[in-house]
């Protein structure tokens, strides 16, 4: 744990780390704008890859967000603890270069033995530990002990550990061995603004395809003999080599904001057999294009979606194929719970997001006044 720190004025500055490969990208830039609006100076430095034209455009389209490209070691392909531990290492140093008051790190092995000298709060989006458990309920293979040995370490270093949902956190609560809950703090999507067409029947999903955790085989398997369109938006093939094909789904690739926002203002049936989902951003968009909501009965789902969604159990096809044909076909329902949908989105902004975060800032750094207060009680 860090020494607590003292802020002498209403305005402070936090170093956020994010990747450019993941969802933590778009997290991170929808809560900076957040916080810029409560006048809260965000650093984001990137681990891993760096950013591309494109993103680092939308960064410089954030106020008060200075993007830093770090060259530091991503988890994912790293091979020991040594490359992360050098990673945590760089950050804190960075942390003091760019005279940051708090640091949060969307991976929580970069706490692990890096030694900061200000607040730290991981926000603990997804990890394979508990991937794991949610699609294979089995012994975490031998080879991964090691990286769920240095989360645990990140995580219990941490000053305050952040999730997207009380679900999840429950989950990493139990995995980890947390003597505590981590706090929750749902995420927040700025809808996206697409030109409004006239709703079509068609069935839609987004995510990363590849990943077994989604369970698109379920849906795959379900729209079979259905006649019914099936768009898929997402990669076909992760960076660990796996691809996959499916026999009735139509597969767009990766989409932009834009293009994405255009499938969705069909205000598609959406659809989601995840068996492992923390946050569900796709569906967060999806919803506040106002589309119908069919999604796999698992705790993160219920607790953002309960009472506006149809819940199927996450395996049963045949549940998911009577549930799609009985709602594309019924313009009426599709209306009612795409308004549904779109009003239980608007509770899920960037605004209500970074509020929250400053609240746990704030608490972290005793002095800060001012508009972080007043956005977090106004939240």
């Amino acid at each position: 744990m860090s020494e607590r720190t003292v802020v002498t004025n209403g305005h402070f500055r936090v170093l956020l780390t994010a990747d450019v490969v993941g969802d933590t990208w778009d997290y991170s830039l929808e809560l900076a704008r957040g916080l810029s609006r409560l006048g809260v100076e965000t650093v984001l430095a990137i681990i891993g890859p760096p950013s591309s034209e494109e993103q680092r455009k939308a960064a410089a389209a954030v106020p008060s967000l200075k993007l830093i490209e770090t060259g530091l070691a991503l988890d994912s392909p790293a091979e020991d603890d040594v490359a992360l531990a050098k990673a945590g290492q760089g950050i804190a140093r960075l942390a003091k270069a760019v005279g940051a008051d708090l640091v949060q790190l969307n991976n929580a092995a970069l706490a692990a033995s890096a030694g900061f000298s200000v607040p730290v709060i991981v926000t603990h989006h997804r990890c394979f530990a508990t991937w794991w458990q949610a699609v294979n309920g089995a012994e975490l293979p031998m080879d991964f002990a090691w990286r769920r040995r240095l989360v645990a370490r990140g995580l219990a270093a941490a000053d305050a550990v952040v999730t997207p949902t009380a679900a999840f956190g429950e989950m990493v609560q139990e995995c980890y061995g947390l003597p505590r809950p981590p706090r929750t703090v749902h995420h927040g999507r700025t809808p996206l603004a697409p030109p409004r067409t006239i709703p079509r029947d068609f069935v839609f999903t987004a995510g990363r395809l590849w990943d077994e955790g989604k369970n698109l085989g379920t849906i795959d398997a379900a729209v079979a003999g259905l006649g019914i369109p099936v768009r898929a938006a997402g990669p076909l093939k992760g960076p660990n080599g796996v691809e996959v094909m499916f026999d009735n789904i139509d597969c767009l690739g990766p989409l932009g904001d834009e293009e994405l926002g255009g499938w969705l203002s069909a205000r598609p049936v959406f659809v989601s057999a995840a068996l492992y989902e923390p946050a569900g951003r796709a569906v967060l968009a999806a919803a506040s294009a106002g589309c119908p909501l069919i999604l796999s009965d698992i705790p993160t789902f219920r607790e953002l979606w309960d009472g506006v969604a149809t819940f199927i159990p996450p395996r049963d096809e045949r549940a998911f194929t009577d549930a799609i044909s009985g709602l594309v076909g019924d313009d009426f329902e599709r209306a009612v719970q795409g308004r549904a949908t779109r009003e239980r989105a608007a509770l899920y902004t960037p605004d209500a997001m970074a509020a929250q975060m400053a609240a746990l800032y704030r608490g972290l750094l005793p002095s800060v006044r001012g508009p972080v207060l007043a956005a977090a009680r106004a939240a």
